[in-house]
């Protein structure tokens, strides 16, 4: 073999083996966190339920998927006081995770963003918890299945520079009210 090649193989062995390091410390570093990160985002969602439809506990119940493919779970509350739809919509940047309260009159009672990838600044103030976020939020509230942006002949006022999220979180909320309606 010429040098060229030793020389080429050496290195090649020498990148594959950080490149295994790496892998395995990515992958115990993976392994002793999992538990934590999972007990975090349970935390956040059960927070984000108590904060749109406030219920000692909830109780899950089963929807038509196939009608409602942007719904990830439909929770009755034990006091009655309505349900909390969890969905999931593409957003500008990504998918938004969010969860809305719905009563027993079809009315939004508030929505909470547990997770989502949008633009700082631009769609991420849906979520906030600054002035704009929280007014963007608030409007959600008494809202009945007909919501939609003011664009759109409704009453809900667009995210300045985020039409793309205020419409996905809006038409969340619409797709909340119909799979509970669904429900009977």
């Amino acid at each position: 073999m010429s040098a060229d090649v030793k020389k080429i193989l050496r290195l090649s062995f020498i990148l594959f083996l950080i490149c295994a390091i790496t892998a395995g410390i990515l992958g115990v570093v993976n392994e002793v966190t999992k538990e934590r990160i999972y007990l975090q985002k349970n935390a956040k969602t059960i927070e984000a339920y108590a904060a749109v439809l406030p219920a000692e506990r909830y109780e899950e119940l089963s929807f038509d998927r196939s009608a409602f493919p942007t719904v990830d779970s439909v929770s009755k509350a034990a006091n009655d006081a309505g349900y909390v739809v969890q969905t999931t919509v593409s957003g500008a940047q990504g998918s938004i995770t969010m969860v809305a309260g719905v009563d027993k009159d079809f009315l939004c009672t508030g929505i909470s963003i547990i997770e989502h990838s949008e633009t700082s600044g631009l769609g991420a103030n849906a979520a906030s918890s600054g002035e704009v976020g929280v007014q963007f939020r608030a409007q959600f509230v008494g809202q009945g299945e007909d919501i939609a942006l003011s664009k759109a002949g409704g009453s809900i006022e667009a995210l300045t520079g985020a039409t793309i999220t205020s419409n996905a979180v809006t038409e969340a909320v619409a797709t909340s009210i119909a799979v509970v309606k669904s429900l009977g």
